[in-house]
């Protein structure tokens, strides 16, 4: 598509930011919105804006962090919509640095999409104004889960609010994931089963450092001598090897276990979920990708979109990860392995069901973009930008 069909689509999100889920996000967006309006042209407005013209060279990208206004304003008014999201962007302290630059562009008249965002925890009162005064007059406001939903209620937003699916359930599982870890010198020939950890960090607090990293240590050596298997660790940020390595250290097999270290995108990391026999995790993307593979998973409920995500697909729902729930948390991984291809199967239909509610999300921004192509952006697209914005 050319000419009066074609669209300039603003994309921002909590991307150039090397969080695998993050990118993973922004990957199936451009996928999706490509493949029902080729000749869509994006601008993503990245955290590091050279990490993702690295990863994503055939669209322009800015930076927008530390830019004011005026600057910012000079990319916003050639878009015929801002797209917001996905992921989890809308919680205390980090909510207003987004709605803040989506404001912008609503006050110069560029349509604002929420795109199936996270929202959580979201208490302190300036960040709950900024969700009212912004998602109150966004075109569309779509969330991932439930909770993210309810989230925004308890805000003060009175508005319908769609939930769908994270974007992310709509890539799909390649063939890469053998030579990826053949480069990591994972063992071939015995079952493999991923752990993912995360830092305790702003969006999981209440996590006791020494604590989880031990509980977890007894998990990994509990799946050493039940199954036989090798742990991998999948980190879906740089800071979850430290992490990673911690809960090795505890562990008695700790020769018995890798930490990936290979600076790999969400293709390759879903690649290498797809080679697992088993998969024990705290990351939500971490698990998506598990469920995409249709490989059995735990997970460890640290916040509560993971939480969601685990009763939207059937697996255990366990409350959270603490040390006192260590006898429980083997018993449900000894109860998953010698049910795991009836658990299997249970996972994949509700993925599907899952992945068409992500389609929805994009759907409803194609079918906006497709008005929105009769109408013209706000200004002349050939409006120069400042050199000094661009990132």
């Amino acid at each position: 598509m050319d000419g009066a069909d074609s669209v300039t689509v603003g994309v921002l999100g909590s991307y150039g930011g090397r969080n695998v889920g993050d990118e993973a996000i922004l990957t199936a967006l451009l996928d999706r919105v490509r493949a029902g309006r080729p000749g869509t042209r994006f601008v993503i407005f990245s955290r590091r804006p050279e990490h993702t013209r690295a990863v994503h060279p055939e669209v322009e990208v800015v930076g927008w962090e530390g830019v004011c206004r005026e600057g910012i304003s000079a990319h916003l008014r050639r878009l015929n919509v801002l797209v917001l999201g996905g992921g989890g962007i809308l919680y205390d302290t980090e909510a207003r640095r987004y709605l803040r630059t989506a404001r912008t562009a609503q006050e110069l008249g560029v349509p604002v999409f929420t795109y199936a965002v996270g929202a959580g925890p979201l208490t302190d009162e300036a960040d709950c104004a900024w969700v009212r005064t912004v998602l109150s007059d966004a075109v569309e406001v779509t969330v991932r889960d439930e909770e993210s939903k309810l989230v925004l209620e308890e805000a003060g937003l009175t508005r319908p609010v769609t939930v769908t699916a994270d974007p992310a359930l709509l890539l799909e599982p390649g063939d890469g994931g053998r030579a990826l870890l053949r480069a990591e010198a994972v063992p071939r020939g015995t079952r493999l089963v991923g752990m993912s950890v995360r830092e305790p960090g702003r969006a999981a607090e209440h996590l006791d450092e020494e604590g989880y990293h031990q509980l977890l240590a007894s998990v990994g050596d509990f799946l050493v001598h039940r199954l036989d298997a090798h742990v991998v660790f999948v980190s879906m940020e740089r800071g979850d090897i430290r992490h990673a390595h911690a809960v090795a250290s505890r562990m008695a097999e700790a020769d018995r276990c890798t930490v990936l270290r290979g600076d790999h995108g969400p293709q390759q990391v879903l690649d290498i979920v797809a080679q697992l026999d088993l998969a024990v995790g705290m990351r939500l993307h971490f698990l998506v990708f598990a469920a995409l593979a249709g490989i059995p998973l735990l997970p460890l409920p640290y916040a509560g979109k993971v939480f969601d995500f685990a009763q939207r697909i059937g697996a255990p729902a366990l409350r959270g990860v603490v040390r006192e729930t260590a006898g429980l948390l083997l018993a449900e991984v000894d109860r998953l392995w010698d049910e795991r291809r009836a658990r299997a199967a249970e996972t994949a239909v509700r993925t599907a069901a899952m992945q068409l509610r992500a389609a929805d999300t994009a759907e409803l921004l194609l079918g906006y973009l497709d008005a929105a192509a009769a109408r013209p952006a706000v200004v002349d697209r050939g409006t120069p930008v400042p050199a000094s914005t661009a990132g």
